[in-house]
């Protein structure tokens, strides 16, 4: 759709936000027929949604603040997630390791009432270990006071992959979603909010919208958005940047994670195995600015470092690290003055006198239920033709009960046969970028010709995980990403050195 196009279009519904919310409303409002336009300023999923723990779960943490509530949602979002995209929602084992004779009734219990409030929508019930049953569930555990441990069941996700397969779930209900677009104002009629000004941040180009409705979507911006309706209005988001770090899968061999369920700052610790590679997280430090980017800081990473190493016979070292990375969560104010671990992650909508309509707060697990909720008020606000959400039984893109069929593209589920006919019609395609991963090159043409991937960054961020699973490994590779996305786009010299610059800056983040 060229400017023009979008400018002519009466569109029912524009979204501010490409991350998991945003992309939720949009696949909930066209779904329901109506006219939707979504816009992000960057790429989809380049803040929080791209930086989660990489798990779809109820949230073990709420069920010790006694939030039972968001456990029963989420636990029930989980079995959806699952139904409806089981090429990349997946069971996984969780073990809690005991070295305290209290600690196994004490959690265990606690456990058993997840599985109950799971109900038929559970993965598996949990069960009490013996010291030997931990050890060959976890072979790497320390050993040293090991009394035993608890098993449960939750699920696991690749975040970003999970968002393509939404973006194109969107697209085939009929939405419009671009990235590199930025709202620039607010446009009112009769004081009545009535679209936006929309920037293309590659070309500069800029165009008015016409919408019936505005929904902010943009999770720890939310206020920046609001600020734009209404400038003295208060700022009602506060957020927590989370650190994760990657490792050798030889620091827990097998495929089960261990959960800490409590730590010295009062968090959740997970230990996860994902693509091969360990994932540690997470941290929870409050913070006053809000970037795309965060960057972790010395003493998450040495904490992280610290409490692995309490778990595991090898001790990890921070030369053991593959990538670091940070997102922050998108928290709602409340009045008590509790710390950012305790604050609830459900969600709040708001609409201004004006007509903005925010969503606020909440969690990657419950994202279809929060776009759900907020397009039932949004669409009734507008006075659209009222038409029943009917997300819990829509089967998102690539949707295949066998994926692993697939083997190395079976996280793209039924889109690993355009994938395959790419590098059929072009066999130099099959190559893979790096010996030691399965990324292969026609992946970075269906990334372009189906994902929007506009950027190197897009590709080896988003559209796989390479920066995410080895910082250095995908700077080694970033020049043939750079020459095949240079060659799909019509690109130039100038572009290619112009990204690999811009890529370098950002992946140095993710370095240890």
């Amino acid at each position: 759709m060229n400017n023009k196009e979008l400018e002519e279009t009466h569109w029912d519904v524009l979204i501010i936000g490409g991350g998991a919310t945003g992309v939720g409303v949009a696949i909930d409002a066209a779904s329901r027929g109506y006219k939707t336009l979504l816009v992000e300023q960057s790429d989809f999923g380049k803040g929080t949604s791209s930086k989660s723990t990489k798990l779809i779960h109820g949230g073990v943490r709420y069920l010790q603040q006694g939030n039972i509530s968001l456990v029963l949602e989420s636990l029930k979002e989980r079995a959806i997630l699952k139904k409806n995209a089981p090429h990349i929602v997946h069971d996984l084992n969780f073990v809690v390791p005991t070295y305290d004779w209290w600690e196994s009734p004490f959690y265990g219990i606690g456990l058993k009432l997840y599985d109950l409030l799971a109900g038929k929508e559970g993965f598996g019930k949990s069960e009490f270990l013996s010291k030997e049953e931990t050890i060959s569930y976890l072979p790497t555990i320390e050993q040293k006071g090991l009394q035993g441990g608890i098993l449960y069941h939750d699920g696991q996700f690749d975040d970003t992959r999970l968002l393509m397969s939404m973006l194109l779930t969107a697209e085939n209900q009929g939405a419009t979603l671009l990235n590199y677009t930025e709202l620039i104002s607010l446009t009112k009629k009769n004081a009545k909010i009535s679209g936006g000004i929309i920037k293309d941040v590659q070309t500069k180009s800029t165009f008015e919208i016409k919408a019936k409705v505005v929904v902010n979507a943009t999770g720890v911006f939310a206020d920046a958005v609001r600020k734009k309706d209404l400038s003295g209005v208060n700022n009602r988001m506060t957020g927590s940047r989370g650190t994760h770090i990657v490792l050798d899968k030889s620091f827990l061999k097998g495929e089960t994670a261990i959960m800490i369920p409590h730590t010295k700052d009062g968090r959740v610790l997970f230990a996860v195995p994902w693509h091969d590679k360990l994932l540690i997280g997470t941290t929870d430090v409050e913070v006053q600015e809000y970037n795309l980017d965060p960057v972790s800081t010395e003493e998450e990473i040495s904490f992280l470092l610290n409490h692995t190493a309490k778990y595991l016979t090898k001790d990890p070292t921070r030369k053991d690290i593959k990538s670091i990375f940070s997102g922050l969560r998108p928290l709602v104010k409340n009045d008590a003055s509790e710390s950012s671990s305790e604050i609830s992650r459900e969600h709040q909508i708001e609409i201004s006198e004006n007509g903005l309509v925010s969503i606020l707060g909440g969690k990657w697990t419950t994202y279809r239920k929060m776009a759900k909720d907020v397009v039932n008020k949004a669409s009734t606000f507008a006075g659209l033709p009222r038409v029943k959400s009917e997300t819990h039984k829509l089967q998102l893109n690539g949707f295949h009960e066998n994926s692993k069929i697939f083997k190395a593209l079976s996280i793209y589920g039924s889109d690993a046969l355009k994938i395959n006919k790419i590098s059929a019609e072009n066999p130099e395609l099959k190559e893979k970028l790096h010996k030691e991963y399965s990324i292969i090159k026609a992946q970075i043409v269906f990334a372009v010709r189906n994902e929007k991937a506009k950027t190197i960054e897009d590709f080896l961020a988003r559209r796989t995980r390479l920066l995410f699973l080895d910082a250095k490994t995908s700077l080694d590779v970033a020049p043939v990403v750079a020459e095949i996305m240079a060659k799909e786009l019509g690109e130039n010299e100038v572009w290619i050195q112009a990204q690999l610059i811009s890529y370098q800056k950002v992946a140095s983040t993710y370095l240890p």
